[in-house]
């Protein structure tokens, strides 16, 4: 990548003619890592934008030369949606693959297809002749493993030979999952969230989009989700998606070689990641807006956009729910909402606001005490004990056993008059004849309030286990599993409702809107509410969790409800605390991320925050025409500053310009092996007229202009911090010069702002860990 400097000024003809270009500014043509970063570091945006812009500008002028370059033009500006197209269809295939491969192996942990080992139940069941509509999930081709094993299907024996090859079963699976992660690609666990985030932000981090992670990942996610554990796939897809992203950033040097305009392609490529992980198209455009992305211009909406679509094209193409629908969790009811039904609706906001609080809280408690006790050093252990517990738990219980998809599926599911499910087991009046998708309230049987029982276990259940699953070293999403504890709560209150409505219509809450006899209440658009609640209580999002929810159930009419629940679950949440599950993670981690919704409201000024300090040395600085090579190399080796000002002399202070550590490294070191007569004792020159050499014995100078950036941004010494936070936040920065009346007095990171803010909300400044 060529450096700032290097993009921006060519060798200008005067000095070729004088022949000290050839001499002097070996910078001729770019040479490798000039611009780069390091691992850890901060990225400059300004710089980035500018060196695109300068990119841009001398592909228009080299078009007009010829036909040839015109062609390379027109393939430049068609790159990006290109990169879109292939990131889109890659995303879409993965995400079908880890679908159907989900499924086959959450089945396997109870049976097998003796048809054909690789179907699932429902696949196993569709093909075959035998399987009646009531008994649709029992078929003889589909063998349970005590079954196959024994021959007895029913029975104490029978029972506890499954039991025991579920939790054998799911514990193979978390081992294996585990495993991989630890050995191949320590970055493909947690969610990916957090990070991507920080990644967009500006920050690097090698290898956490690498080739590696992106197989690695892929195929532990499927083994996490198939090992039963309180987790979803839905976040790790996004971070699936970016590793697509940058993968086809490499095939483009627009892109490999600008960290600015692979930024615009990541956030896009997130997009489709929730695109496909929720068949929710919009949803995923809106999902990388509000939540993941940084610096989100028009041009990468409508790429975004572009994306999401091909990504959902190609899922569609797979099928791999096999119902030819995009959507997870299709519903259709068939009565309205009433007015008066926002009551239960805001109080399950209420309910998934705490819930997020108390996840957040809890979570984090628990993840701090990972990384700073024995635990953090065991991460098998902990996954394989965690497995355990969940799988010796979940079996006993119908609604646990099962994926959480087909739990939350079953409870948002109308009960329709075809319905086997416990959840339907209502008593049917005998006389009744109606149209049968109209079927009126009727009084709750034995069956409806058996499964109760099971749900307010499940939820106990899902609650606790899954504070302890997230942040483990698996692949872990926590989209569904939110959904599945608001799902559950919900469909209690819908049930709950119901029934009241049922036995007391003559009360005034119901006399208005429900005669008897009707059909008033649905239950499942109460567990669809809660589930909106709960998602937006852990990751405080808005707006895209009500286009999210829409579009994964179908249900079109019911966004105001979804609204009403999404606003005051995050009303609740932030009155705890203002961070979402994502950002308190970074906090945890350290990660330098200006968040764009923190506000800074105290009165400090630059002057407060810039290095040095009085008590420090003063300030590393290279003067524009009496350093040697030997300093600037002394000066590199003694200190780990990311660049240094650079002034007129020691004396007067004036500020010149700024020079990049790792570009006066490279240049440096290609001098001395490009350019005849570089020595220690060589004068390095940041000015622009040439050197003159006084003696024919004195050693060749060096010129450096090249790699200064001429317009460092400055603010003075009485500049509110305020303003300084806002300028880093809305440019990008990574650092900044602090000057009076011309003279450098000092300089701010990004670094030293954020631990500003941290020491500003007595929190540890030192938790901020990364350059």
């Amino acid at each position: 990548m060529d450096g700032d400097g290097a993009s921006s000024t060519g060798a200008t003809p005067s000095e070729e003619m004088n022949g000290t270009g050839n001499l002097m500014d070996f910078l001729d043509e770019p040479f490798p890592d000039v611009g780069t970063y390091e691992d850890f570091h901060t990225i400059d945006w300004l710089r980035e934008k500018s060196r695109d812009t300068d990119r841009h500008r001398k592909i228009t002028t080299k078009s007009k030369e010829s036909y040839w370059e015109l062609m390379k033009s027109l393939l430049d500006a068609w790159s990006g949606w290109v990169v879109m197209l292939l990131i889109g269809m890659l995303t879409g295939t993965l995400a079908g693959v880890i679908d159907l491969a989900v499924d086959w192996m959450t089945d396997l942990k109870e049976g097998v297809c003796l048809s054909a080992l690789y179907y699932s139940r429902e696949q196993c069941c569709w093909t075959s002749n035998e399987t009646t509509f009531d008994d649709r999930d029992k078929c003889p081709q589909w063998q349970k493993w005590a079954e196959l094993m024994t021959g007895h299907s029913e029975g104490p024996g029978a029972y506890v030979l499954n039991y025991f090859l579920y939790v054998l079963w799911a514990l193979l699976f978390s081992f294996l999952a585990v495993s991989l992660v630890r050995v191949f690609a320590p970055y493909a666990c947690g969610s990916g969230i957090p990070e991507i985030k920080t990644i967009l932000s500006g920050f690097i981090i090698r290898g956490y989009l690498g080739k590696w992670t992106l197989l690695i990942k892929t195929v532990t996610l499927v083994l996490a989700v198939s090992s039963g554990l309180s987790l979803g796939k839905e976040g790790p897809l996004v971070h699936v998606a970016c590793c697509c992203g940058n993968l086809f950033c490499s095939l483009f040097s627009k892109y490999s070689k600008n960290e600015g305009k692979r930024r615009e392609v990541l956030s896009a490529a997130a997009a489709a990641g929730v695109s496909v992980a929720f068949g929710a198209p919009i949803g995923g455009v809106l999902f990388s807006l509000e939540e993941v992305s940084y610096y989100f211009p028009l041009k990468t909406l409508w790429r975004s956009f572009f994306a999401a679509l091909v990504a959902a094209f190609t899922l569609r193409a797979i099928n791999p729910f096999g119902n030819s629908r995009l959507v997870l969790f299709y519903v259709e009811y068939h009565t309205p909402w009433y007015m008066a039904e926002l009551v239960p609706f805001i109080l399950l906001g209420v309910f998934g606001g705490l819930w997020g609080a108390l996840f957040i809280r809890g979570n984090i408690a628990w993840c701090r005490r990972r990384k700073t006790t024995l635990l953090g050093k065991y991460p098998v252990l902990e996954v394989i004990v965690i497995t355990g517990i969940t799988a010796v738990l979940a079996f006993p219980n119908p609604y646990t056993r099962r994926s959480t998809s087909e739990l939350i599926s079953e409870l948002f599911n109308d009960c329709g008059a075809l319905e086997s499910s416990q959840l339907c087991d209502y008593v049917n009046n005998p006389n009744m004849s109606r149209p049968v998708d109209d079927i009126p309230d009727r009084p709750a049987g034995p069956g409806v309030y058996s499964a109760l029982w099971q749900l307010a276990l499940a939820l106990i259940f899902k609650i606790v286990i899954t504070i302890f699953t997230f942040g483990m070293k698996i692949p872990s999403g926590l989209f569904i599993p939110s959904m599945a504890v608001g799902a559950i709560a919900g469909r209690i209150v819908g049930i709950a409702v119901e029934q009241m409505a049922y036995h007391h219509h003559d009360w005034i809450i119901f006399k208005s809107w429900c005669r008897p006899g009707a059909d008033c209440v649905t239950p499942g658009l109460y567990a669809m509410v809660g589930a909106a609640a709960c998602l937006g209580g852990v990751t405080r999002m808005t707006v895209s969790l009500v286009v999210i929810m829409f579009e994964l159930t179908g249900g079109l009419e019911y966004i105001v409800p979804l609204m009403a629940a999404a606003v005051t679950s995050k009303w609740v949440a932030d009155a705890f605390g203002k961070e979402g599950i994502y950002e308190s993670h970074i906090q945890l981690n350290g990660y330098p991320y200006l968040d764009v919704r923190d506000e800074f409201t105290h009165r400090t000024l630059a002057t407060d925050v810039m290095r040095p300090r009085r008590s420090e040395p003063p300030l590393a600085v290279l003067t524009q025409d009496s350093t040697t090579v030997e300093d600037v190399e002394t000066l590199i080796k003694d200190t780990d500053y990311n660049g240094f000002p650079v002034v007129v002399s020691r004396e007067s202070e004036r500020l010149i310009g700024f020079v990049q550590r790792r570009e006066l490294t490279v240049a440096i070191k290609t001098a001395r092996q490009k350019q005849d007569g570089v020595v220690s004792s060589s004068v390095v020159y940041f000015t622009e007229d040439n050197p003159q050499v006084a003696e024919a014995c004195d050693p060749q100078p060096l010129k450096l202009r090249r790699i200064l950036n001429l317009s460092p941004f400055t603010v003075t010494d009485h500049t509110p911090m305020e303003t300084v936070v806002d300028i880093f936040r809305k440019l990008g920065l990574r650092q900044c010069l602090v000057t009076r009346s011309g003279r450098l007095l000092g300089i701010i990171t990004k670094k030293d702002v954020l631990r500003h803010m941290a020491q500003m909300m007595n929190q540890d400044p030192e938790s901020i860990m990364f350059n």
